[in-house]
């Protein structure tokens, strides 16, 4: 009992809220604002970027106190968050995805896969990175981005 109520005596605690930065990821349209209800999509990872992103909605980083949260369902979803290079097989899955997201909608391209095909550029089942696929708003950059950077990008989002 006595270890519960250090719990409950603690609450909850998260990372304090990062500084803006100018390396930033950018989103070139206006925020979203308010509550944004972002859709993930694995278009063809390696599940790196799956596990950060996991991170950045989890109680450390916790993205939703910037008012994003995500869905099951695109037809409910603002923006889409995918990660991985597009596979042959994703490449309609994704296209209809995106035509699925009631506009106006957001695409944020998460990790270098996403970006430029990473280390998968040139392999005989990718169809080609996200932005070939579909409009992308805003990238974010590493193999697999780190937590901060996946909770600025919501940040851009949201306007928060």
């Amino acid at each position: 009992m006595r270890l519960w109520r250090m719990i409950r005596a603690t609450g909850r605690i998260a990372e304090p809220t990062p500084p803006r930065t100018a390396s930033a990821p950018s989103a070139p349209r206006a925020p979203l604002g308010g509550s944004v209800q972002i859709r993930h999509v694995d278009a063809g990872s390696c599940n790196g970027c799956e596990v950060e992103i996991g991170a950045a909605f989890g109680p450390v980083y916790d993205a939703e106190r910037y008012g994003a949260r995500l869905v099951a369902s695109p037809r409910h979803a603002d923006a889409l968050l995918v990660t991985g290079v597009v596979t042959r097989n994703m490449a309609e899955p994704l296209r209809r995805t995106y035509a699925a997201v009631p506009a106006p909608k957001r695409v944020v391209a998460v990790g270098d896969c996403a970006r430029n095909c990473g280390v998968f550029a040139g392999a005989y089942g990718v169809a080609g990175a996200v932005g070939d696929i579909v409009p992308v708003d805003a990238e974010v950059p590493g193999c697999p981005p780190r937590p901060e950077a996946i909770v600025e990008a919501v940040r851009e989002l949201t306007g928060r």
